[in-house]
Protein backbone atom coordinates (compact mmCIF):
# COMPACT_ATOMS: atom_id res chain seq x y z
CA UNK A 1 0.00 0.00 0.00
CA UNK A 2 1.18 3.68 -0.52
CA UNK A 3 1.73 5.69 2.48
CA UNK A 4 -0.56 9.04 3.16
CA UNK A 5 -0.43 11.44 6.15
CA UNK A 6 -3.85 12.37 7.69
CA UNK A 7 -3.36 15.39 9.11
CA UNK A 8 -5.52 17.03 11.46
CA UNK A 9 -4.38 20.63 10.45
CA UNK A 10 -4.92 22.77 13.34
CA UNK A 11 -2.69 20.63 15.38
CA UNK A 12 0.31 20.36 12.99
CA UNK A 13 2.46 23.35 12.90
CA UNK A 14 3.54 24.82 9.80
CA UNK A 15 6.65 24.45 10.37
CA UNK A 16 6.00 20.47 10.60
CA UNK A 17 3.62 20.44 7.29
CA UNK A 18 6.11 21.74 5.39
CA UNK A 19 8.32 18.59 5.84
CA UNK A 20 5.40 16.48 6.19
CA UNK A 21 4.22 17.03 2.58
CA UNK A 22 7.81 16.99 1.21
CA UNK A 23 7.74 13.32 1.86
CA UNK A 24 4.08 11.91 1.65
CA UNK A 25 1.29 13.15 0.08
CA UNK A 26 -1.24 14.86 2.90
CA UNK A 27 -4.57 14.80 2.94
CA UNK A 28 -7.29 16.46 5.96
CA UNK A 29 -10.16 13.69 5.34
CA UNK A 30 -10.40 10.27 5.84
CA UNK A 31 -12.68 9.79 2.79
CA UNK A 32 -9.25 10.37 0.92
CA UNK A 33 -7.23 7.48 2.04
CA UNK A 34 -8.50 5.04 -0.02
CA UNK A 35 -6.30 1.56 -0.82
CA UNK A 36 -3.29 3.51 1.22
CA UNK A 37 -1.30 2.71 4.47
CA UNK A 38 -2.88 5.67 6.82
CA UNK A 39 -0.55 7.56 9.36
CA UNK A 40 -2.85 9.53 11.14
CA UNK A 41 -0.94 12.33 12.41
CA UNK A 42 -2.19 14.67 15.18
CA UNK A 43 -5.81 12.67 13.54
CA UNK A 44 -6.33 9.13 15.37
CA UNK A 45 -7.43 10.80 18.49
CA UNK A 46 -9.94 10.65 20.23
CA UNK A 47 -11.71 7.97 18.49
CA UNK A 48 -9.25 5.75 17.62
CA UNK A 49 -11.66 2.53 16.98
CA UNK A 50 -14.15 4.33 14.49
CA UNK A 51 -10.66 5.65 12.47
CA UNK A 52 -9.32 1.98 12.30
CA UNK A 53 -12.82 0.49 11.55
CA UNK A 54 -13.70 3.59 8.46
CA UNK A 55 -10.07 3.32 7.29
CA UNK A 56 -10.13 -0.77 6.55
CA UNK A 57 -13.79 -0.10 5.09
CA UNK A 58 -12.06 2.11 2.46
CA UNK A 59 -9.34 -1.22 1.71
CA UNK A 60 -7.14 0.60 3.86
CA UNK A 61 -4.95 0.41 6.97
CA UNK A 62 -3.64 2.46 10.13
CA UNK A 63 0.22 2.06 10.60
CA UNK A 64 -0.84 1.12 14.54
CA UNK A 65 -4.06 -0.84 14.45
CA UNK A 66 -6.69 -0.34 17.33
CA UNK A 67 -4.90 -2.81 19.32
CA UNK A 68 -1.23 -1.62 18.82
CA UNK A 69 -2.76 1.58 19.81
CA UNK A 70 -4.66 0.02 22.87
CA UNK A 71 -1.41 -1.44 23.68
CA UNK A 72 0.32 1.72 24.36
CA UNK A 73 -2.28 3.87 25.43
CA UNK A 74 -4.02 1.37 27.85
CA UNK A 75 -0.42 1.67 29.33
CA UNK A 76 0.10 -2.25 28.86
CA UNK A 77 3.75 -1.68 27.63
CA UNK A 78 4.38 -1.74 31.50
CA UNK A 79 4.23 -5.34 31.76
CA UNK A 80 6.30 -6.04 28.90
CA UNK A 81 8.80 -2.83 29.78
CA UNK A 82 8.73 -2.35 33.35
CA UNK A 83 12.32 -3.29 33.94
CA UNK A 84 13.63 -0.20 32.25
CA UNK A 85 10.77 2.12 33.61
CA UNK A 86 9.98 3.75 37.00
CA UNK A 87 7.75 1.67 39.28
CA UNK A 88 3.98 1.79 38.69
CA UNK A 89 0.66 1.32 40.11
CA UNK A 90 -2.84 1.96 38.91
CA UNK A 91 -6.01 2.12 40.88
CA UNK A 92 -6.58 -1.54 41.29
CA UNK A 93 -2.59 -1.91 42.71
CA UNK A 94 -1.83 1.83 44.40
CA UNK A 95 -4.12 0.32 47.65
CA UNK A 96 -1.19 -2.72 48.23
CA UNK A 97 1.80 -0.43 47.49
CA UNK A 98 4.35 0.17 49.83
CA UNK A 99 6.55 3.01 48.49
CA UNK A 100 4.89 5.70 50.85
CA UNK A 101 6.43 8.30 48.29
CA UNK A 102 7.27 10.70 46.60
CA UNK A 103 4.92 10.13 43.28
CA UNK A 104 4.53 11.29 39.65
CA UNK A 105 0.80 10.73 39.08
CA UNK A 106 -0.47 11.27 35.79
CA UNK A 107 -3.00 9.89 32.85
CA UNK A 108 -1.78 6.54 30.93
CA UNK A 109 -0.87 8.73 27.94
CA UNK A 110 -1.48 12.57 29.27
CA UNK A 111 -0.81 14.37 31.85
CA UNK A 112 -0.59 17.94 33.53
CA UNK A 113 2.94 18.51 33.43
CA UNK A 114 3.02 22.34 33.44
CA UNK A 115 0.96 22.06 36.57
CA UNK A 116 3.71 20.05 38.00
CA UNK A 117 3.44 20.95 41.98
CA UNK A 118 -0.38 20.98 41.84
CA UNK A 119 -1.47 18.15 39.34
CA UNK A 120 1.39 15.87 38.82
CA UNK A 121 4.03 15.54 41.85
CA UNK A 122 2.96 14.51 45.04
CA UNK A 123 5.31 14.00 47.83
CA UNK A 124 3.63 11.03 49.75
CA UNK A 125 0.80 8.38 49.01
CA UNK A 126 -1.85 9.97 50.52
CA UNK A 127 -1.20 13.22 48.38
CA UNK A 128 -0.78 11.30 45.34
CA UNK A 129 -4.33 9.50 46.26
CA UNK A 130 -6.16 12.70 46.74
CA UNK A 131 -4.60 13.90 43.53
CA UNK A 132 -5.74 10.68 41.62
CA UNK A 133 -9.12 11.50 42.72
CA UNK A 134 -8.74 14.94 41.49
CA UNK A 135 -7.69 13.73 38.04
CA UNK A 136 -10.23 11.84 37.56
CA UNK A 137 -12.40 14.47 37.30
CA UNK A 138 -10.31 15.89 34.63
CA UNK A 139 -12.43 14.65 31.28
CA UNK A 140 -9.42 13.63 29.61
CA UNK A 141 -7.54 11.85 32.09
CA UNK A 142 -10.56 10.42 33.72
CA UNK A 143 -11.14 8.62 30.86
CA UNK A 144 -7.75 7.50 30.53
CA UNK A 145 -7.48 5.99 33.72
CA UNK A 146 -4.54 7.28 36.66
CA UNK A 147 -1.26 5.60 36.78
CA UNK A 148 0.82 6.53 40.09
CA UNK A 149 4.47 5.90 39.32
CA UNK A 150 7.81 6.00 41.89
CA UNK A 151 9.27 9.68 41.62
CA UNK A 152 13.11 9.07 40.46
CA UNK A 153 15.07 12.21 40.60
CA UNK A 154 16.50 12.81 37.10
CA UNK A 155 19.58 15.39 35.81
CA UNK A 156 17.66 18.64 35.90
CA UNK A 157 19.19 21.83 34.37
CA UNK A 158 16.54 24.25 35.47
CA UNK A 159 12.71 24.74 36.62
CA UNK A 160 9.73 26.19 34.86
CA UNK A 161 6.71 26.99 35.76
CA UNK A 162 5.20 25.76 38.55
CA UNK A 163 8.26 23.66 39.13
CA UNK A 164 8.35 22.05 36.43
CA UNK A 165 11.90 20.32 36.06
CA UNK A 166 13.80 20.28 32.61
CA UNK A 167 15.56 17.45 32.54
CA UNK A 168 18.15 15.60 30.25
CA UNK A 169 15.58 13.74 28.23
CA UNK A 170 15.26 12.14 24.54
CA UNK A 171 12.70 11.57 22.34
CA UNK A 172 13.34 8.58 20.05
CA UNK A 173 10.80 7.93 16.83
CA UNK A 174 10.40 3.82 15.63
CA UNK A 175 9.41 2.01 12.74
CA UNK A 176 9.77 -1.22 14.09
CA UNK A 177 12.97 -1.82 15.44
CA UNK A 178 14.30 0.98 13.00
CA UNK A 179 15.42 4.29 14.83
CA UNK A 180 13.87 6.92 12.36
CA UNK A 181 15.54 9.60 14.30
CA UNK A 182 15.92 11.10 17.82
CA UNK A 183 16.19 14.77 19.82
CA UNK A 184 16.06 16.58 22.74
CA UNK A 185 12.57 16.60 24.09
CA UNK A 186 12.29 19.82 25.45
CA UNK A 187 11.31 21.79 22.39
CA UNK A 188 12.59 25.48 22.45
CA UNK A 189 13.99 25.45 25.61
CA UNK A 190 17.51 27.24 26.89
CA UNK A 191 18.70 23.78 28.12
CA UNK A 192 19.27 22.69 24.61
CA UNK A 193 23.45 23.12 24.44
CA UNK A 194 23.24 21.70 28.06
CA UNK A 195 22.06 18.42 27.07
CA UNK A 196 23.50 15.13 26.05
CA UNK A 197 23.45 11.78 25.70
CA UNK A 198 25.81 8.67 25.18
CA UNK A 199 25.96 6.27 22.95
CA UNK A 200 25.11 3.31 25.57
CA UNK A 201 21.58 5.36 25.96
CA UNK A 202 21.24 5.30 22.44
CA UNK A 203 22.04 1.36 22.68
CA UNK A 204 19.62 1.15 25.50
CA UNK A 205 16.73 2.61 23.29
CA UNK A 206 17.50 0.45 20.95
CA UNK A 207 17.12 -2.78 23.20
CA UNK A 208 14.06 -1.18 24.73
CA UNK A 209 12.52 -0.38 20.48
CA UNK A 210 13.67 -4.15 19.72
CA UNK A 211 10.91 -5.54 22.52
CA UNK A 212 8.58 -3.00 21.81
CA UNK A 213 8.49 -3.53 17.99
CA UNK A 214 6.74 -6.97 19.01
CA UNK A 215 3.62 -5.19 19.87
CA UNK A 216 3.61 -1.75 18.10
CA UNK A 217 4.70 -0.51 14.85
CA UNK A 218 5.27 3.08 14.90
CA UNK A 219 6.23 4.22 18.30
CA UNK A 220 8.11 7.10 20.27
CA UNK A 221 10.21 6.12 23.26
CA UNK A 222 11.50 8.67 25.84
CA UNK A 223 14.65 8.39 27.56
CA UNK A 224 15.90 10.48 30.90
CA UNK A 225 19.22 10.55 32.46
CA UNK A 226 18.54 10.11 36.26
CA UNK A 227 20.76 11.93 38.90
CA UNK A 228 22.53 8.90 39.23
CA UNK A 229 23.72 9.06 36.02
CA UNK A 230 21.61 5.79 34.82
CA UNK A 231 19.62 6.02 31.49
CA UNK A 232 15.89 4.84 32.11
CA UNK A 233 12.39 4.69 29.91
CA UNK A 234 10.04 7.46 31.02
CA UNK A 235 7.04 6.54 28.29
CA UNK A 236 6.23 4.97 25.18
CA UNK A 237 3.57 6.93 22.80
CA UNK A 238 1.63 6.33 19.39
CA UNK A 239 4.09 7.51 16.84
CA UNK A 240 1.25 9.38 15.01
CA UNK A 241 0.49 11.26 18.21
CA UNK A 242 4.00 12.48 19.61
CA UNK A 243 5.13 15.60 18.85
CA UNK A 244 8.87 15.90 17.24
CA UNK A 245 10.65 18.01 19.49
CA UNK A 246 13.63 19.55 18.23
CA UNK A 247 14.12 16.84 15.97
CA UNK A 248 15.29 17.34 12.44
CA UNK A 249 11.77 17.27 10.91
CA UNK A 250 13.82 16.25 6.67
CA UNK A 251 15.29 13.38 8.96
CA UNK A 252 12.34 12.51 10.52
CA UNK A 253 9.85 12.48 7.62
CA UNK A 254 11.89 10.73 4.64
CA UNK A 255 13.22 7.87 6.76
CA UNK A 256 9.73 7.31 7.93
CA UNK A 257 8.58 7.12 3.95
CA UNK A 258 12.35 5.04 3.60
CA UNK A 259 11.26 2.53 6.46
CA UNK A 260 7.29 2.55 4.96
CA UNK A 261 8.73 1.54 1.70
CA UNK A 262 11.41 -0.75 2.65
CA UNK A 263 8.43 -2.52 4.91
CA UNK A 264 6.32 -2.76 1.81
CA UNK A 265 8.60 -4.36 -0.66
CA UNK A 266 9.57 -7.27 1.85
CA UNK A 267 5.94 -7.80 2.55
Amino acid sequence: MEPVLLIRRELMSNYEYQFASRHFPVVESRVLCGERLVIGRYSVLPLYAELDRDVKLLGSRLINSFEQHHWVAAFEYYRDLKEFTPETWDDDTIYQCRHQGPFVVKGKTKSRKWQWKTHMFAATKSEALQLGQRLKDDAEIGEQGVVYRRYIPLRTFGLGKDGLPFTNEWRFFYFGEQRLSYAYYWPGSDYLQKASIPAAAVALADRIAAITARFVQFFTLDMAETEAGEWILIEVNDGQASVPSEHDLDELYGNLRQAVAANAAQA
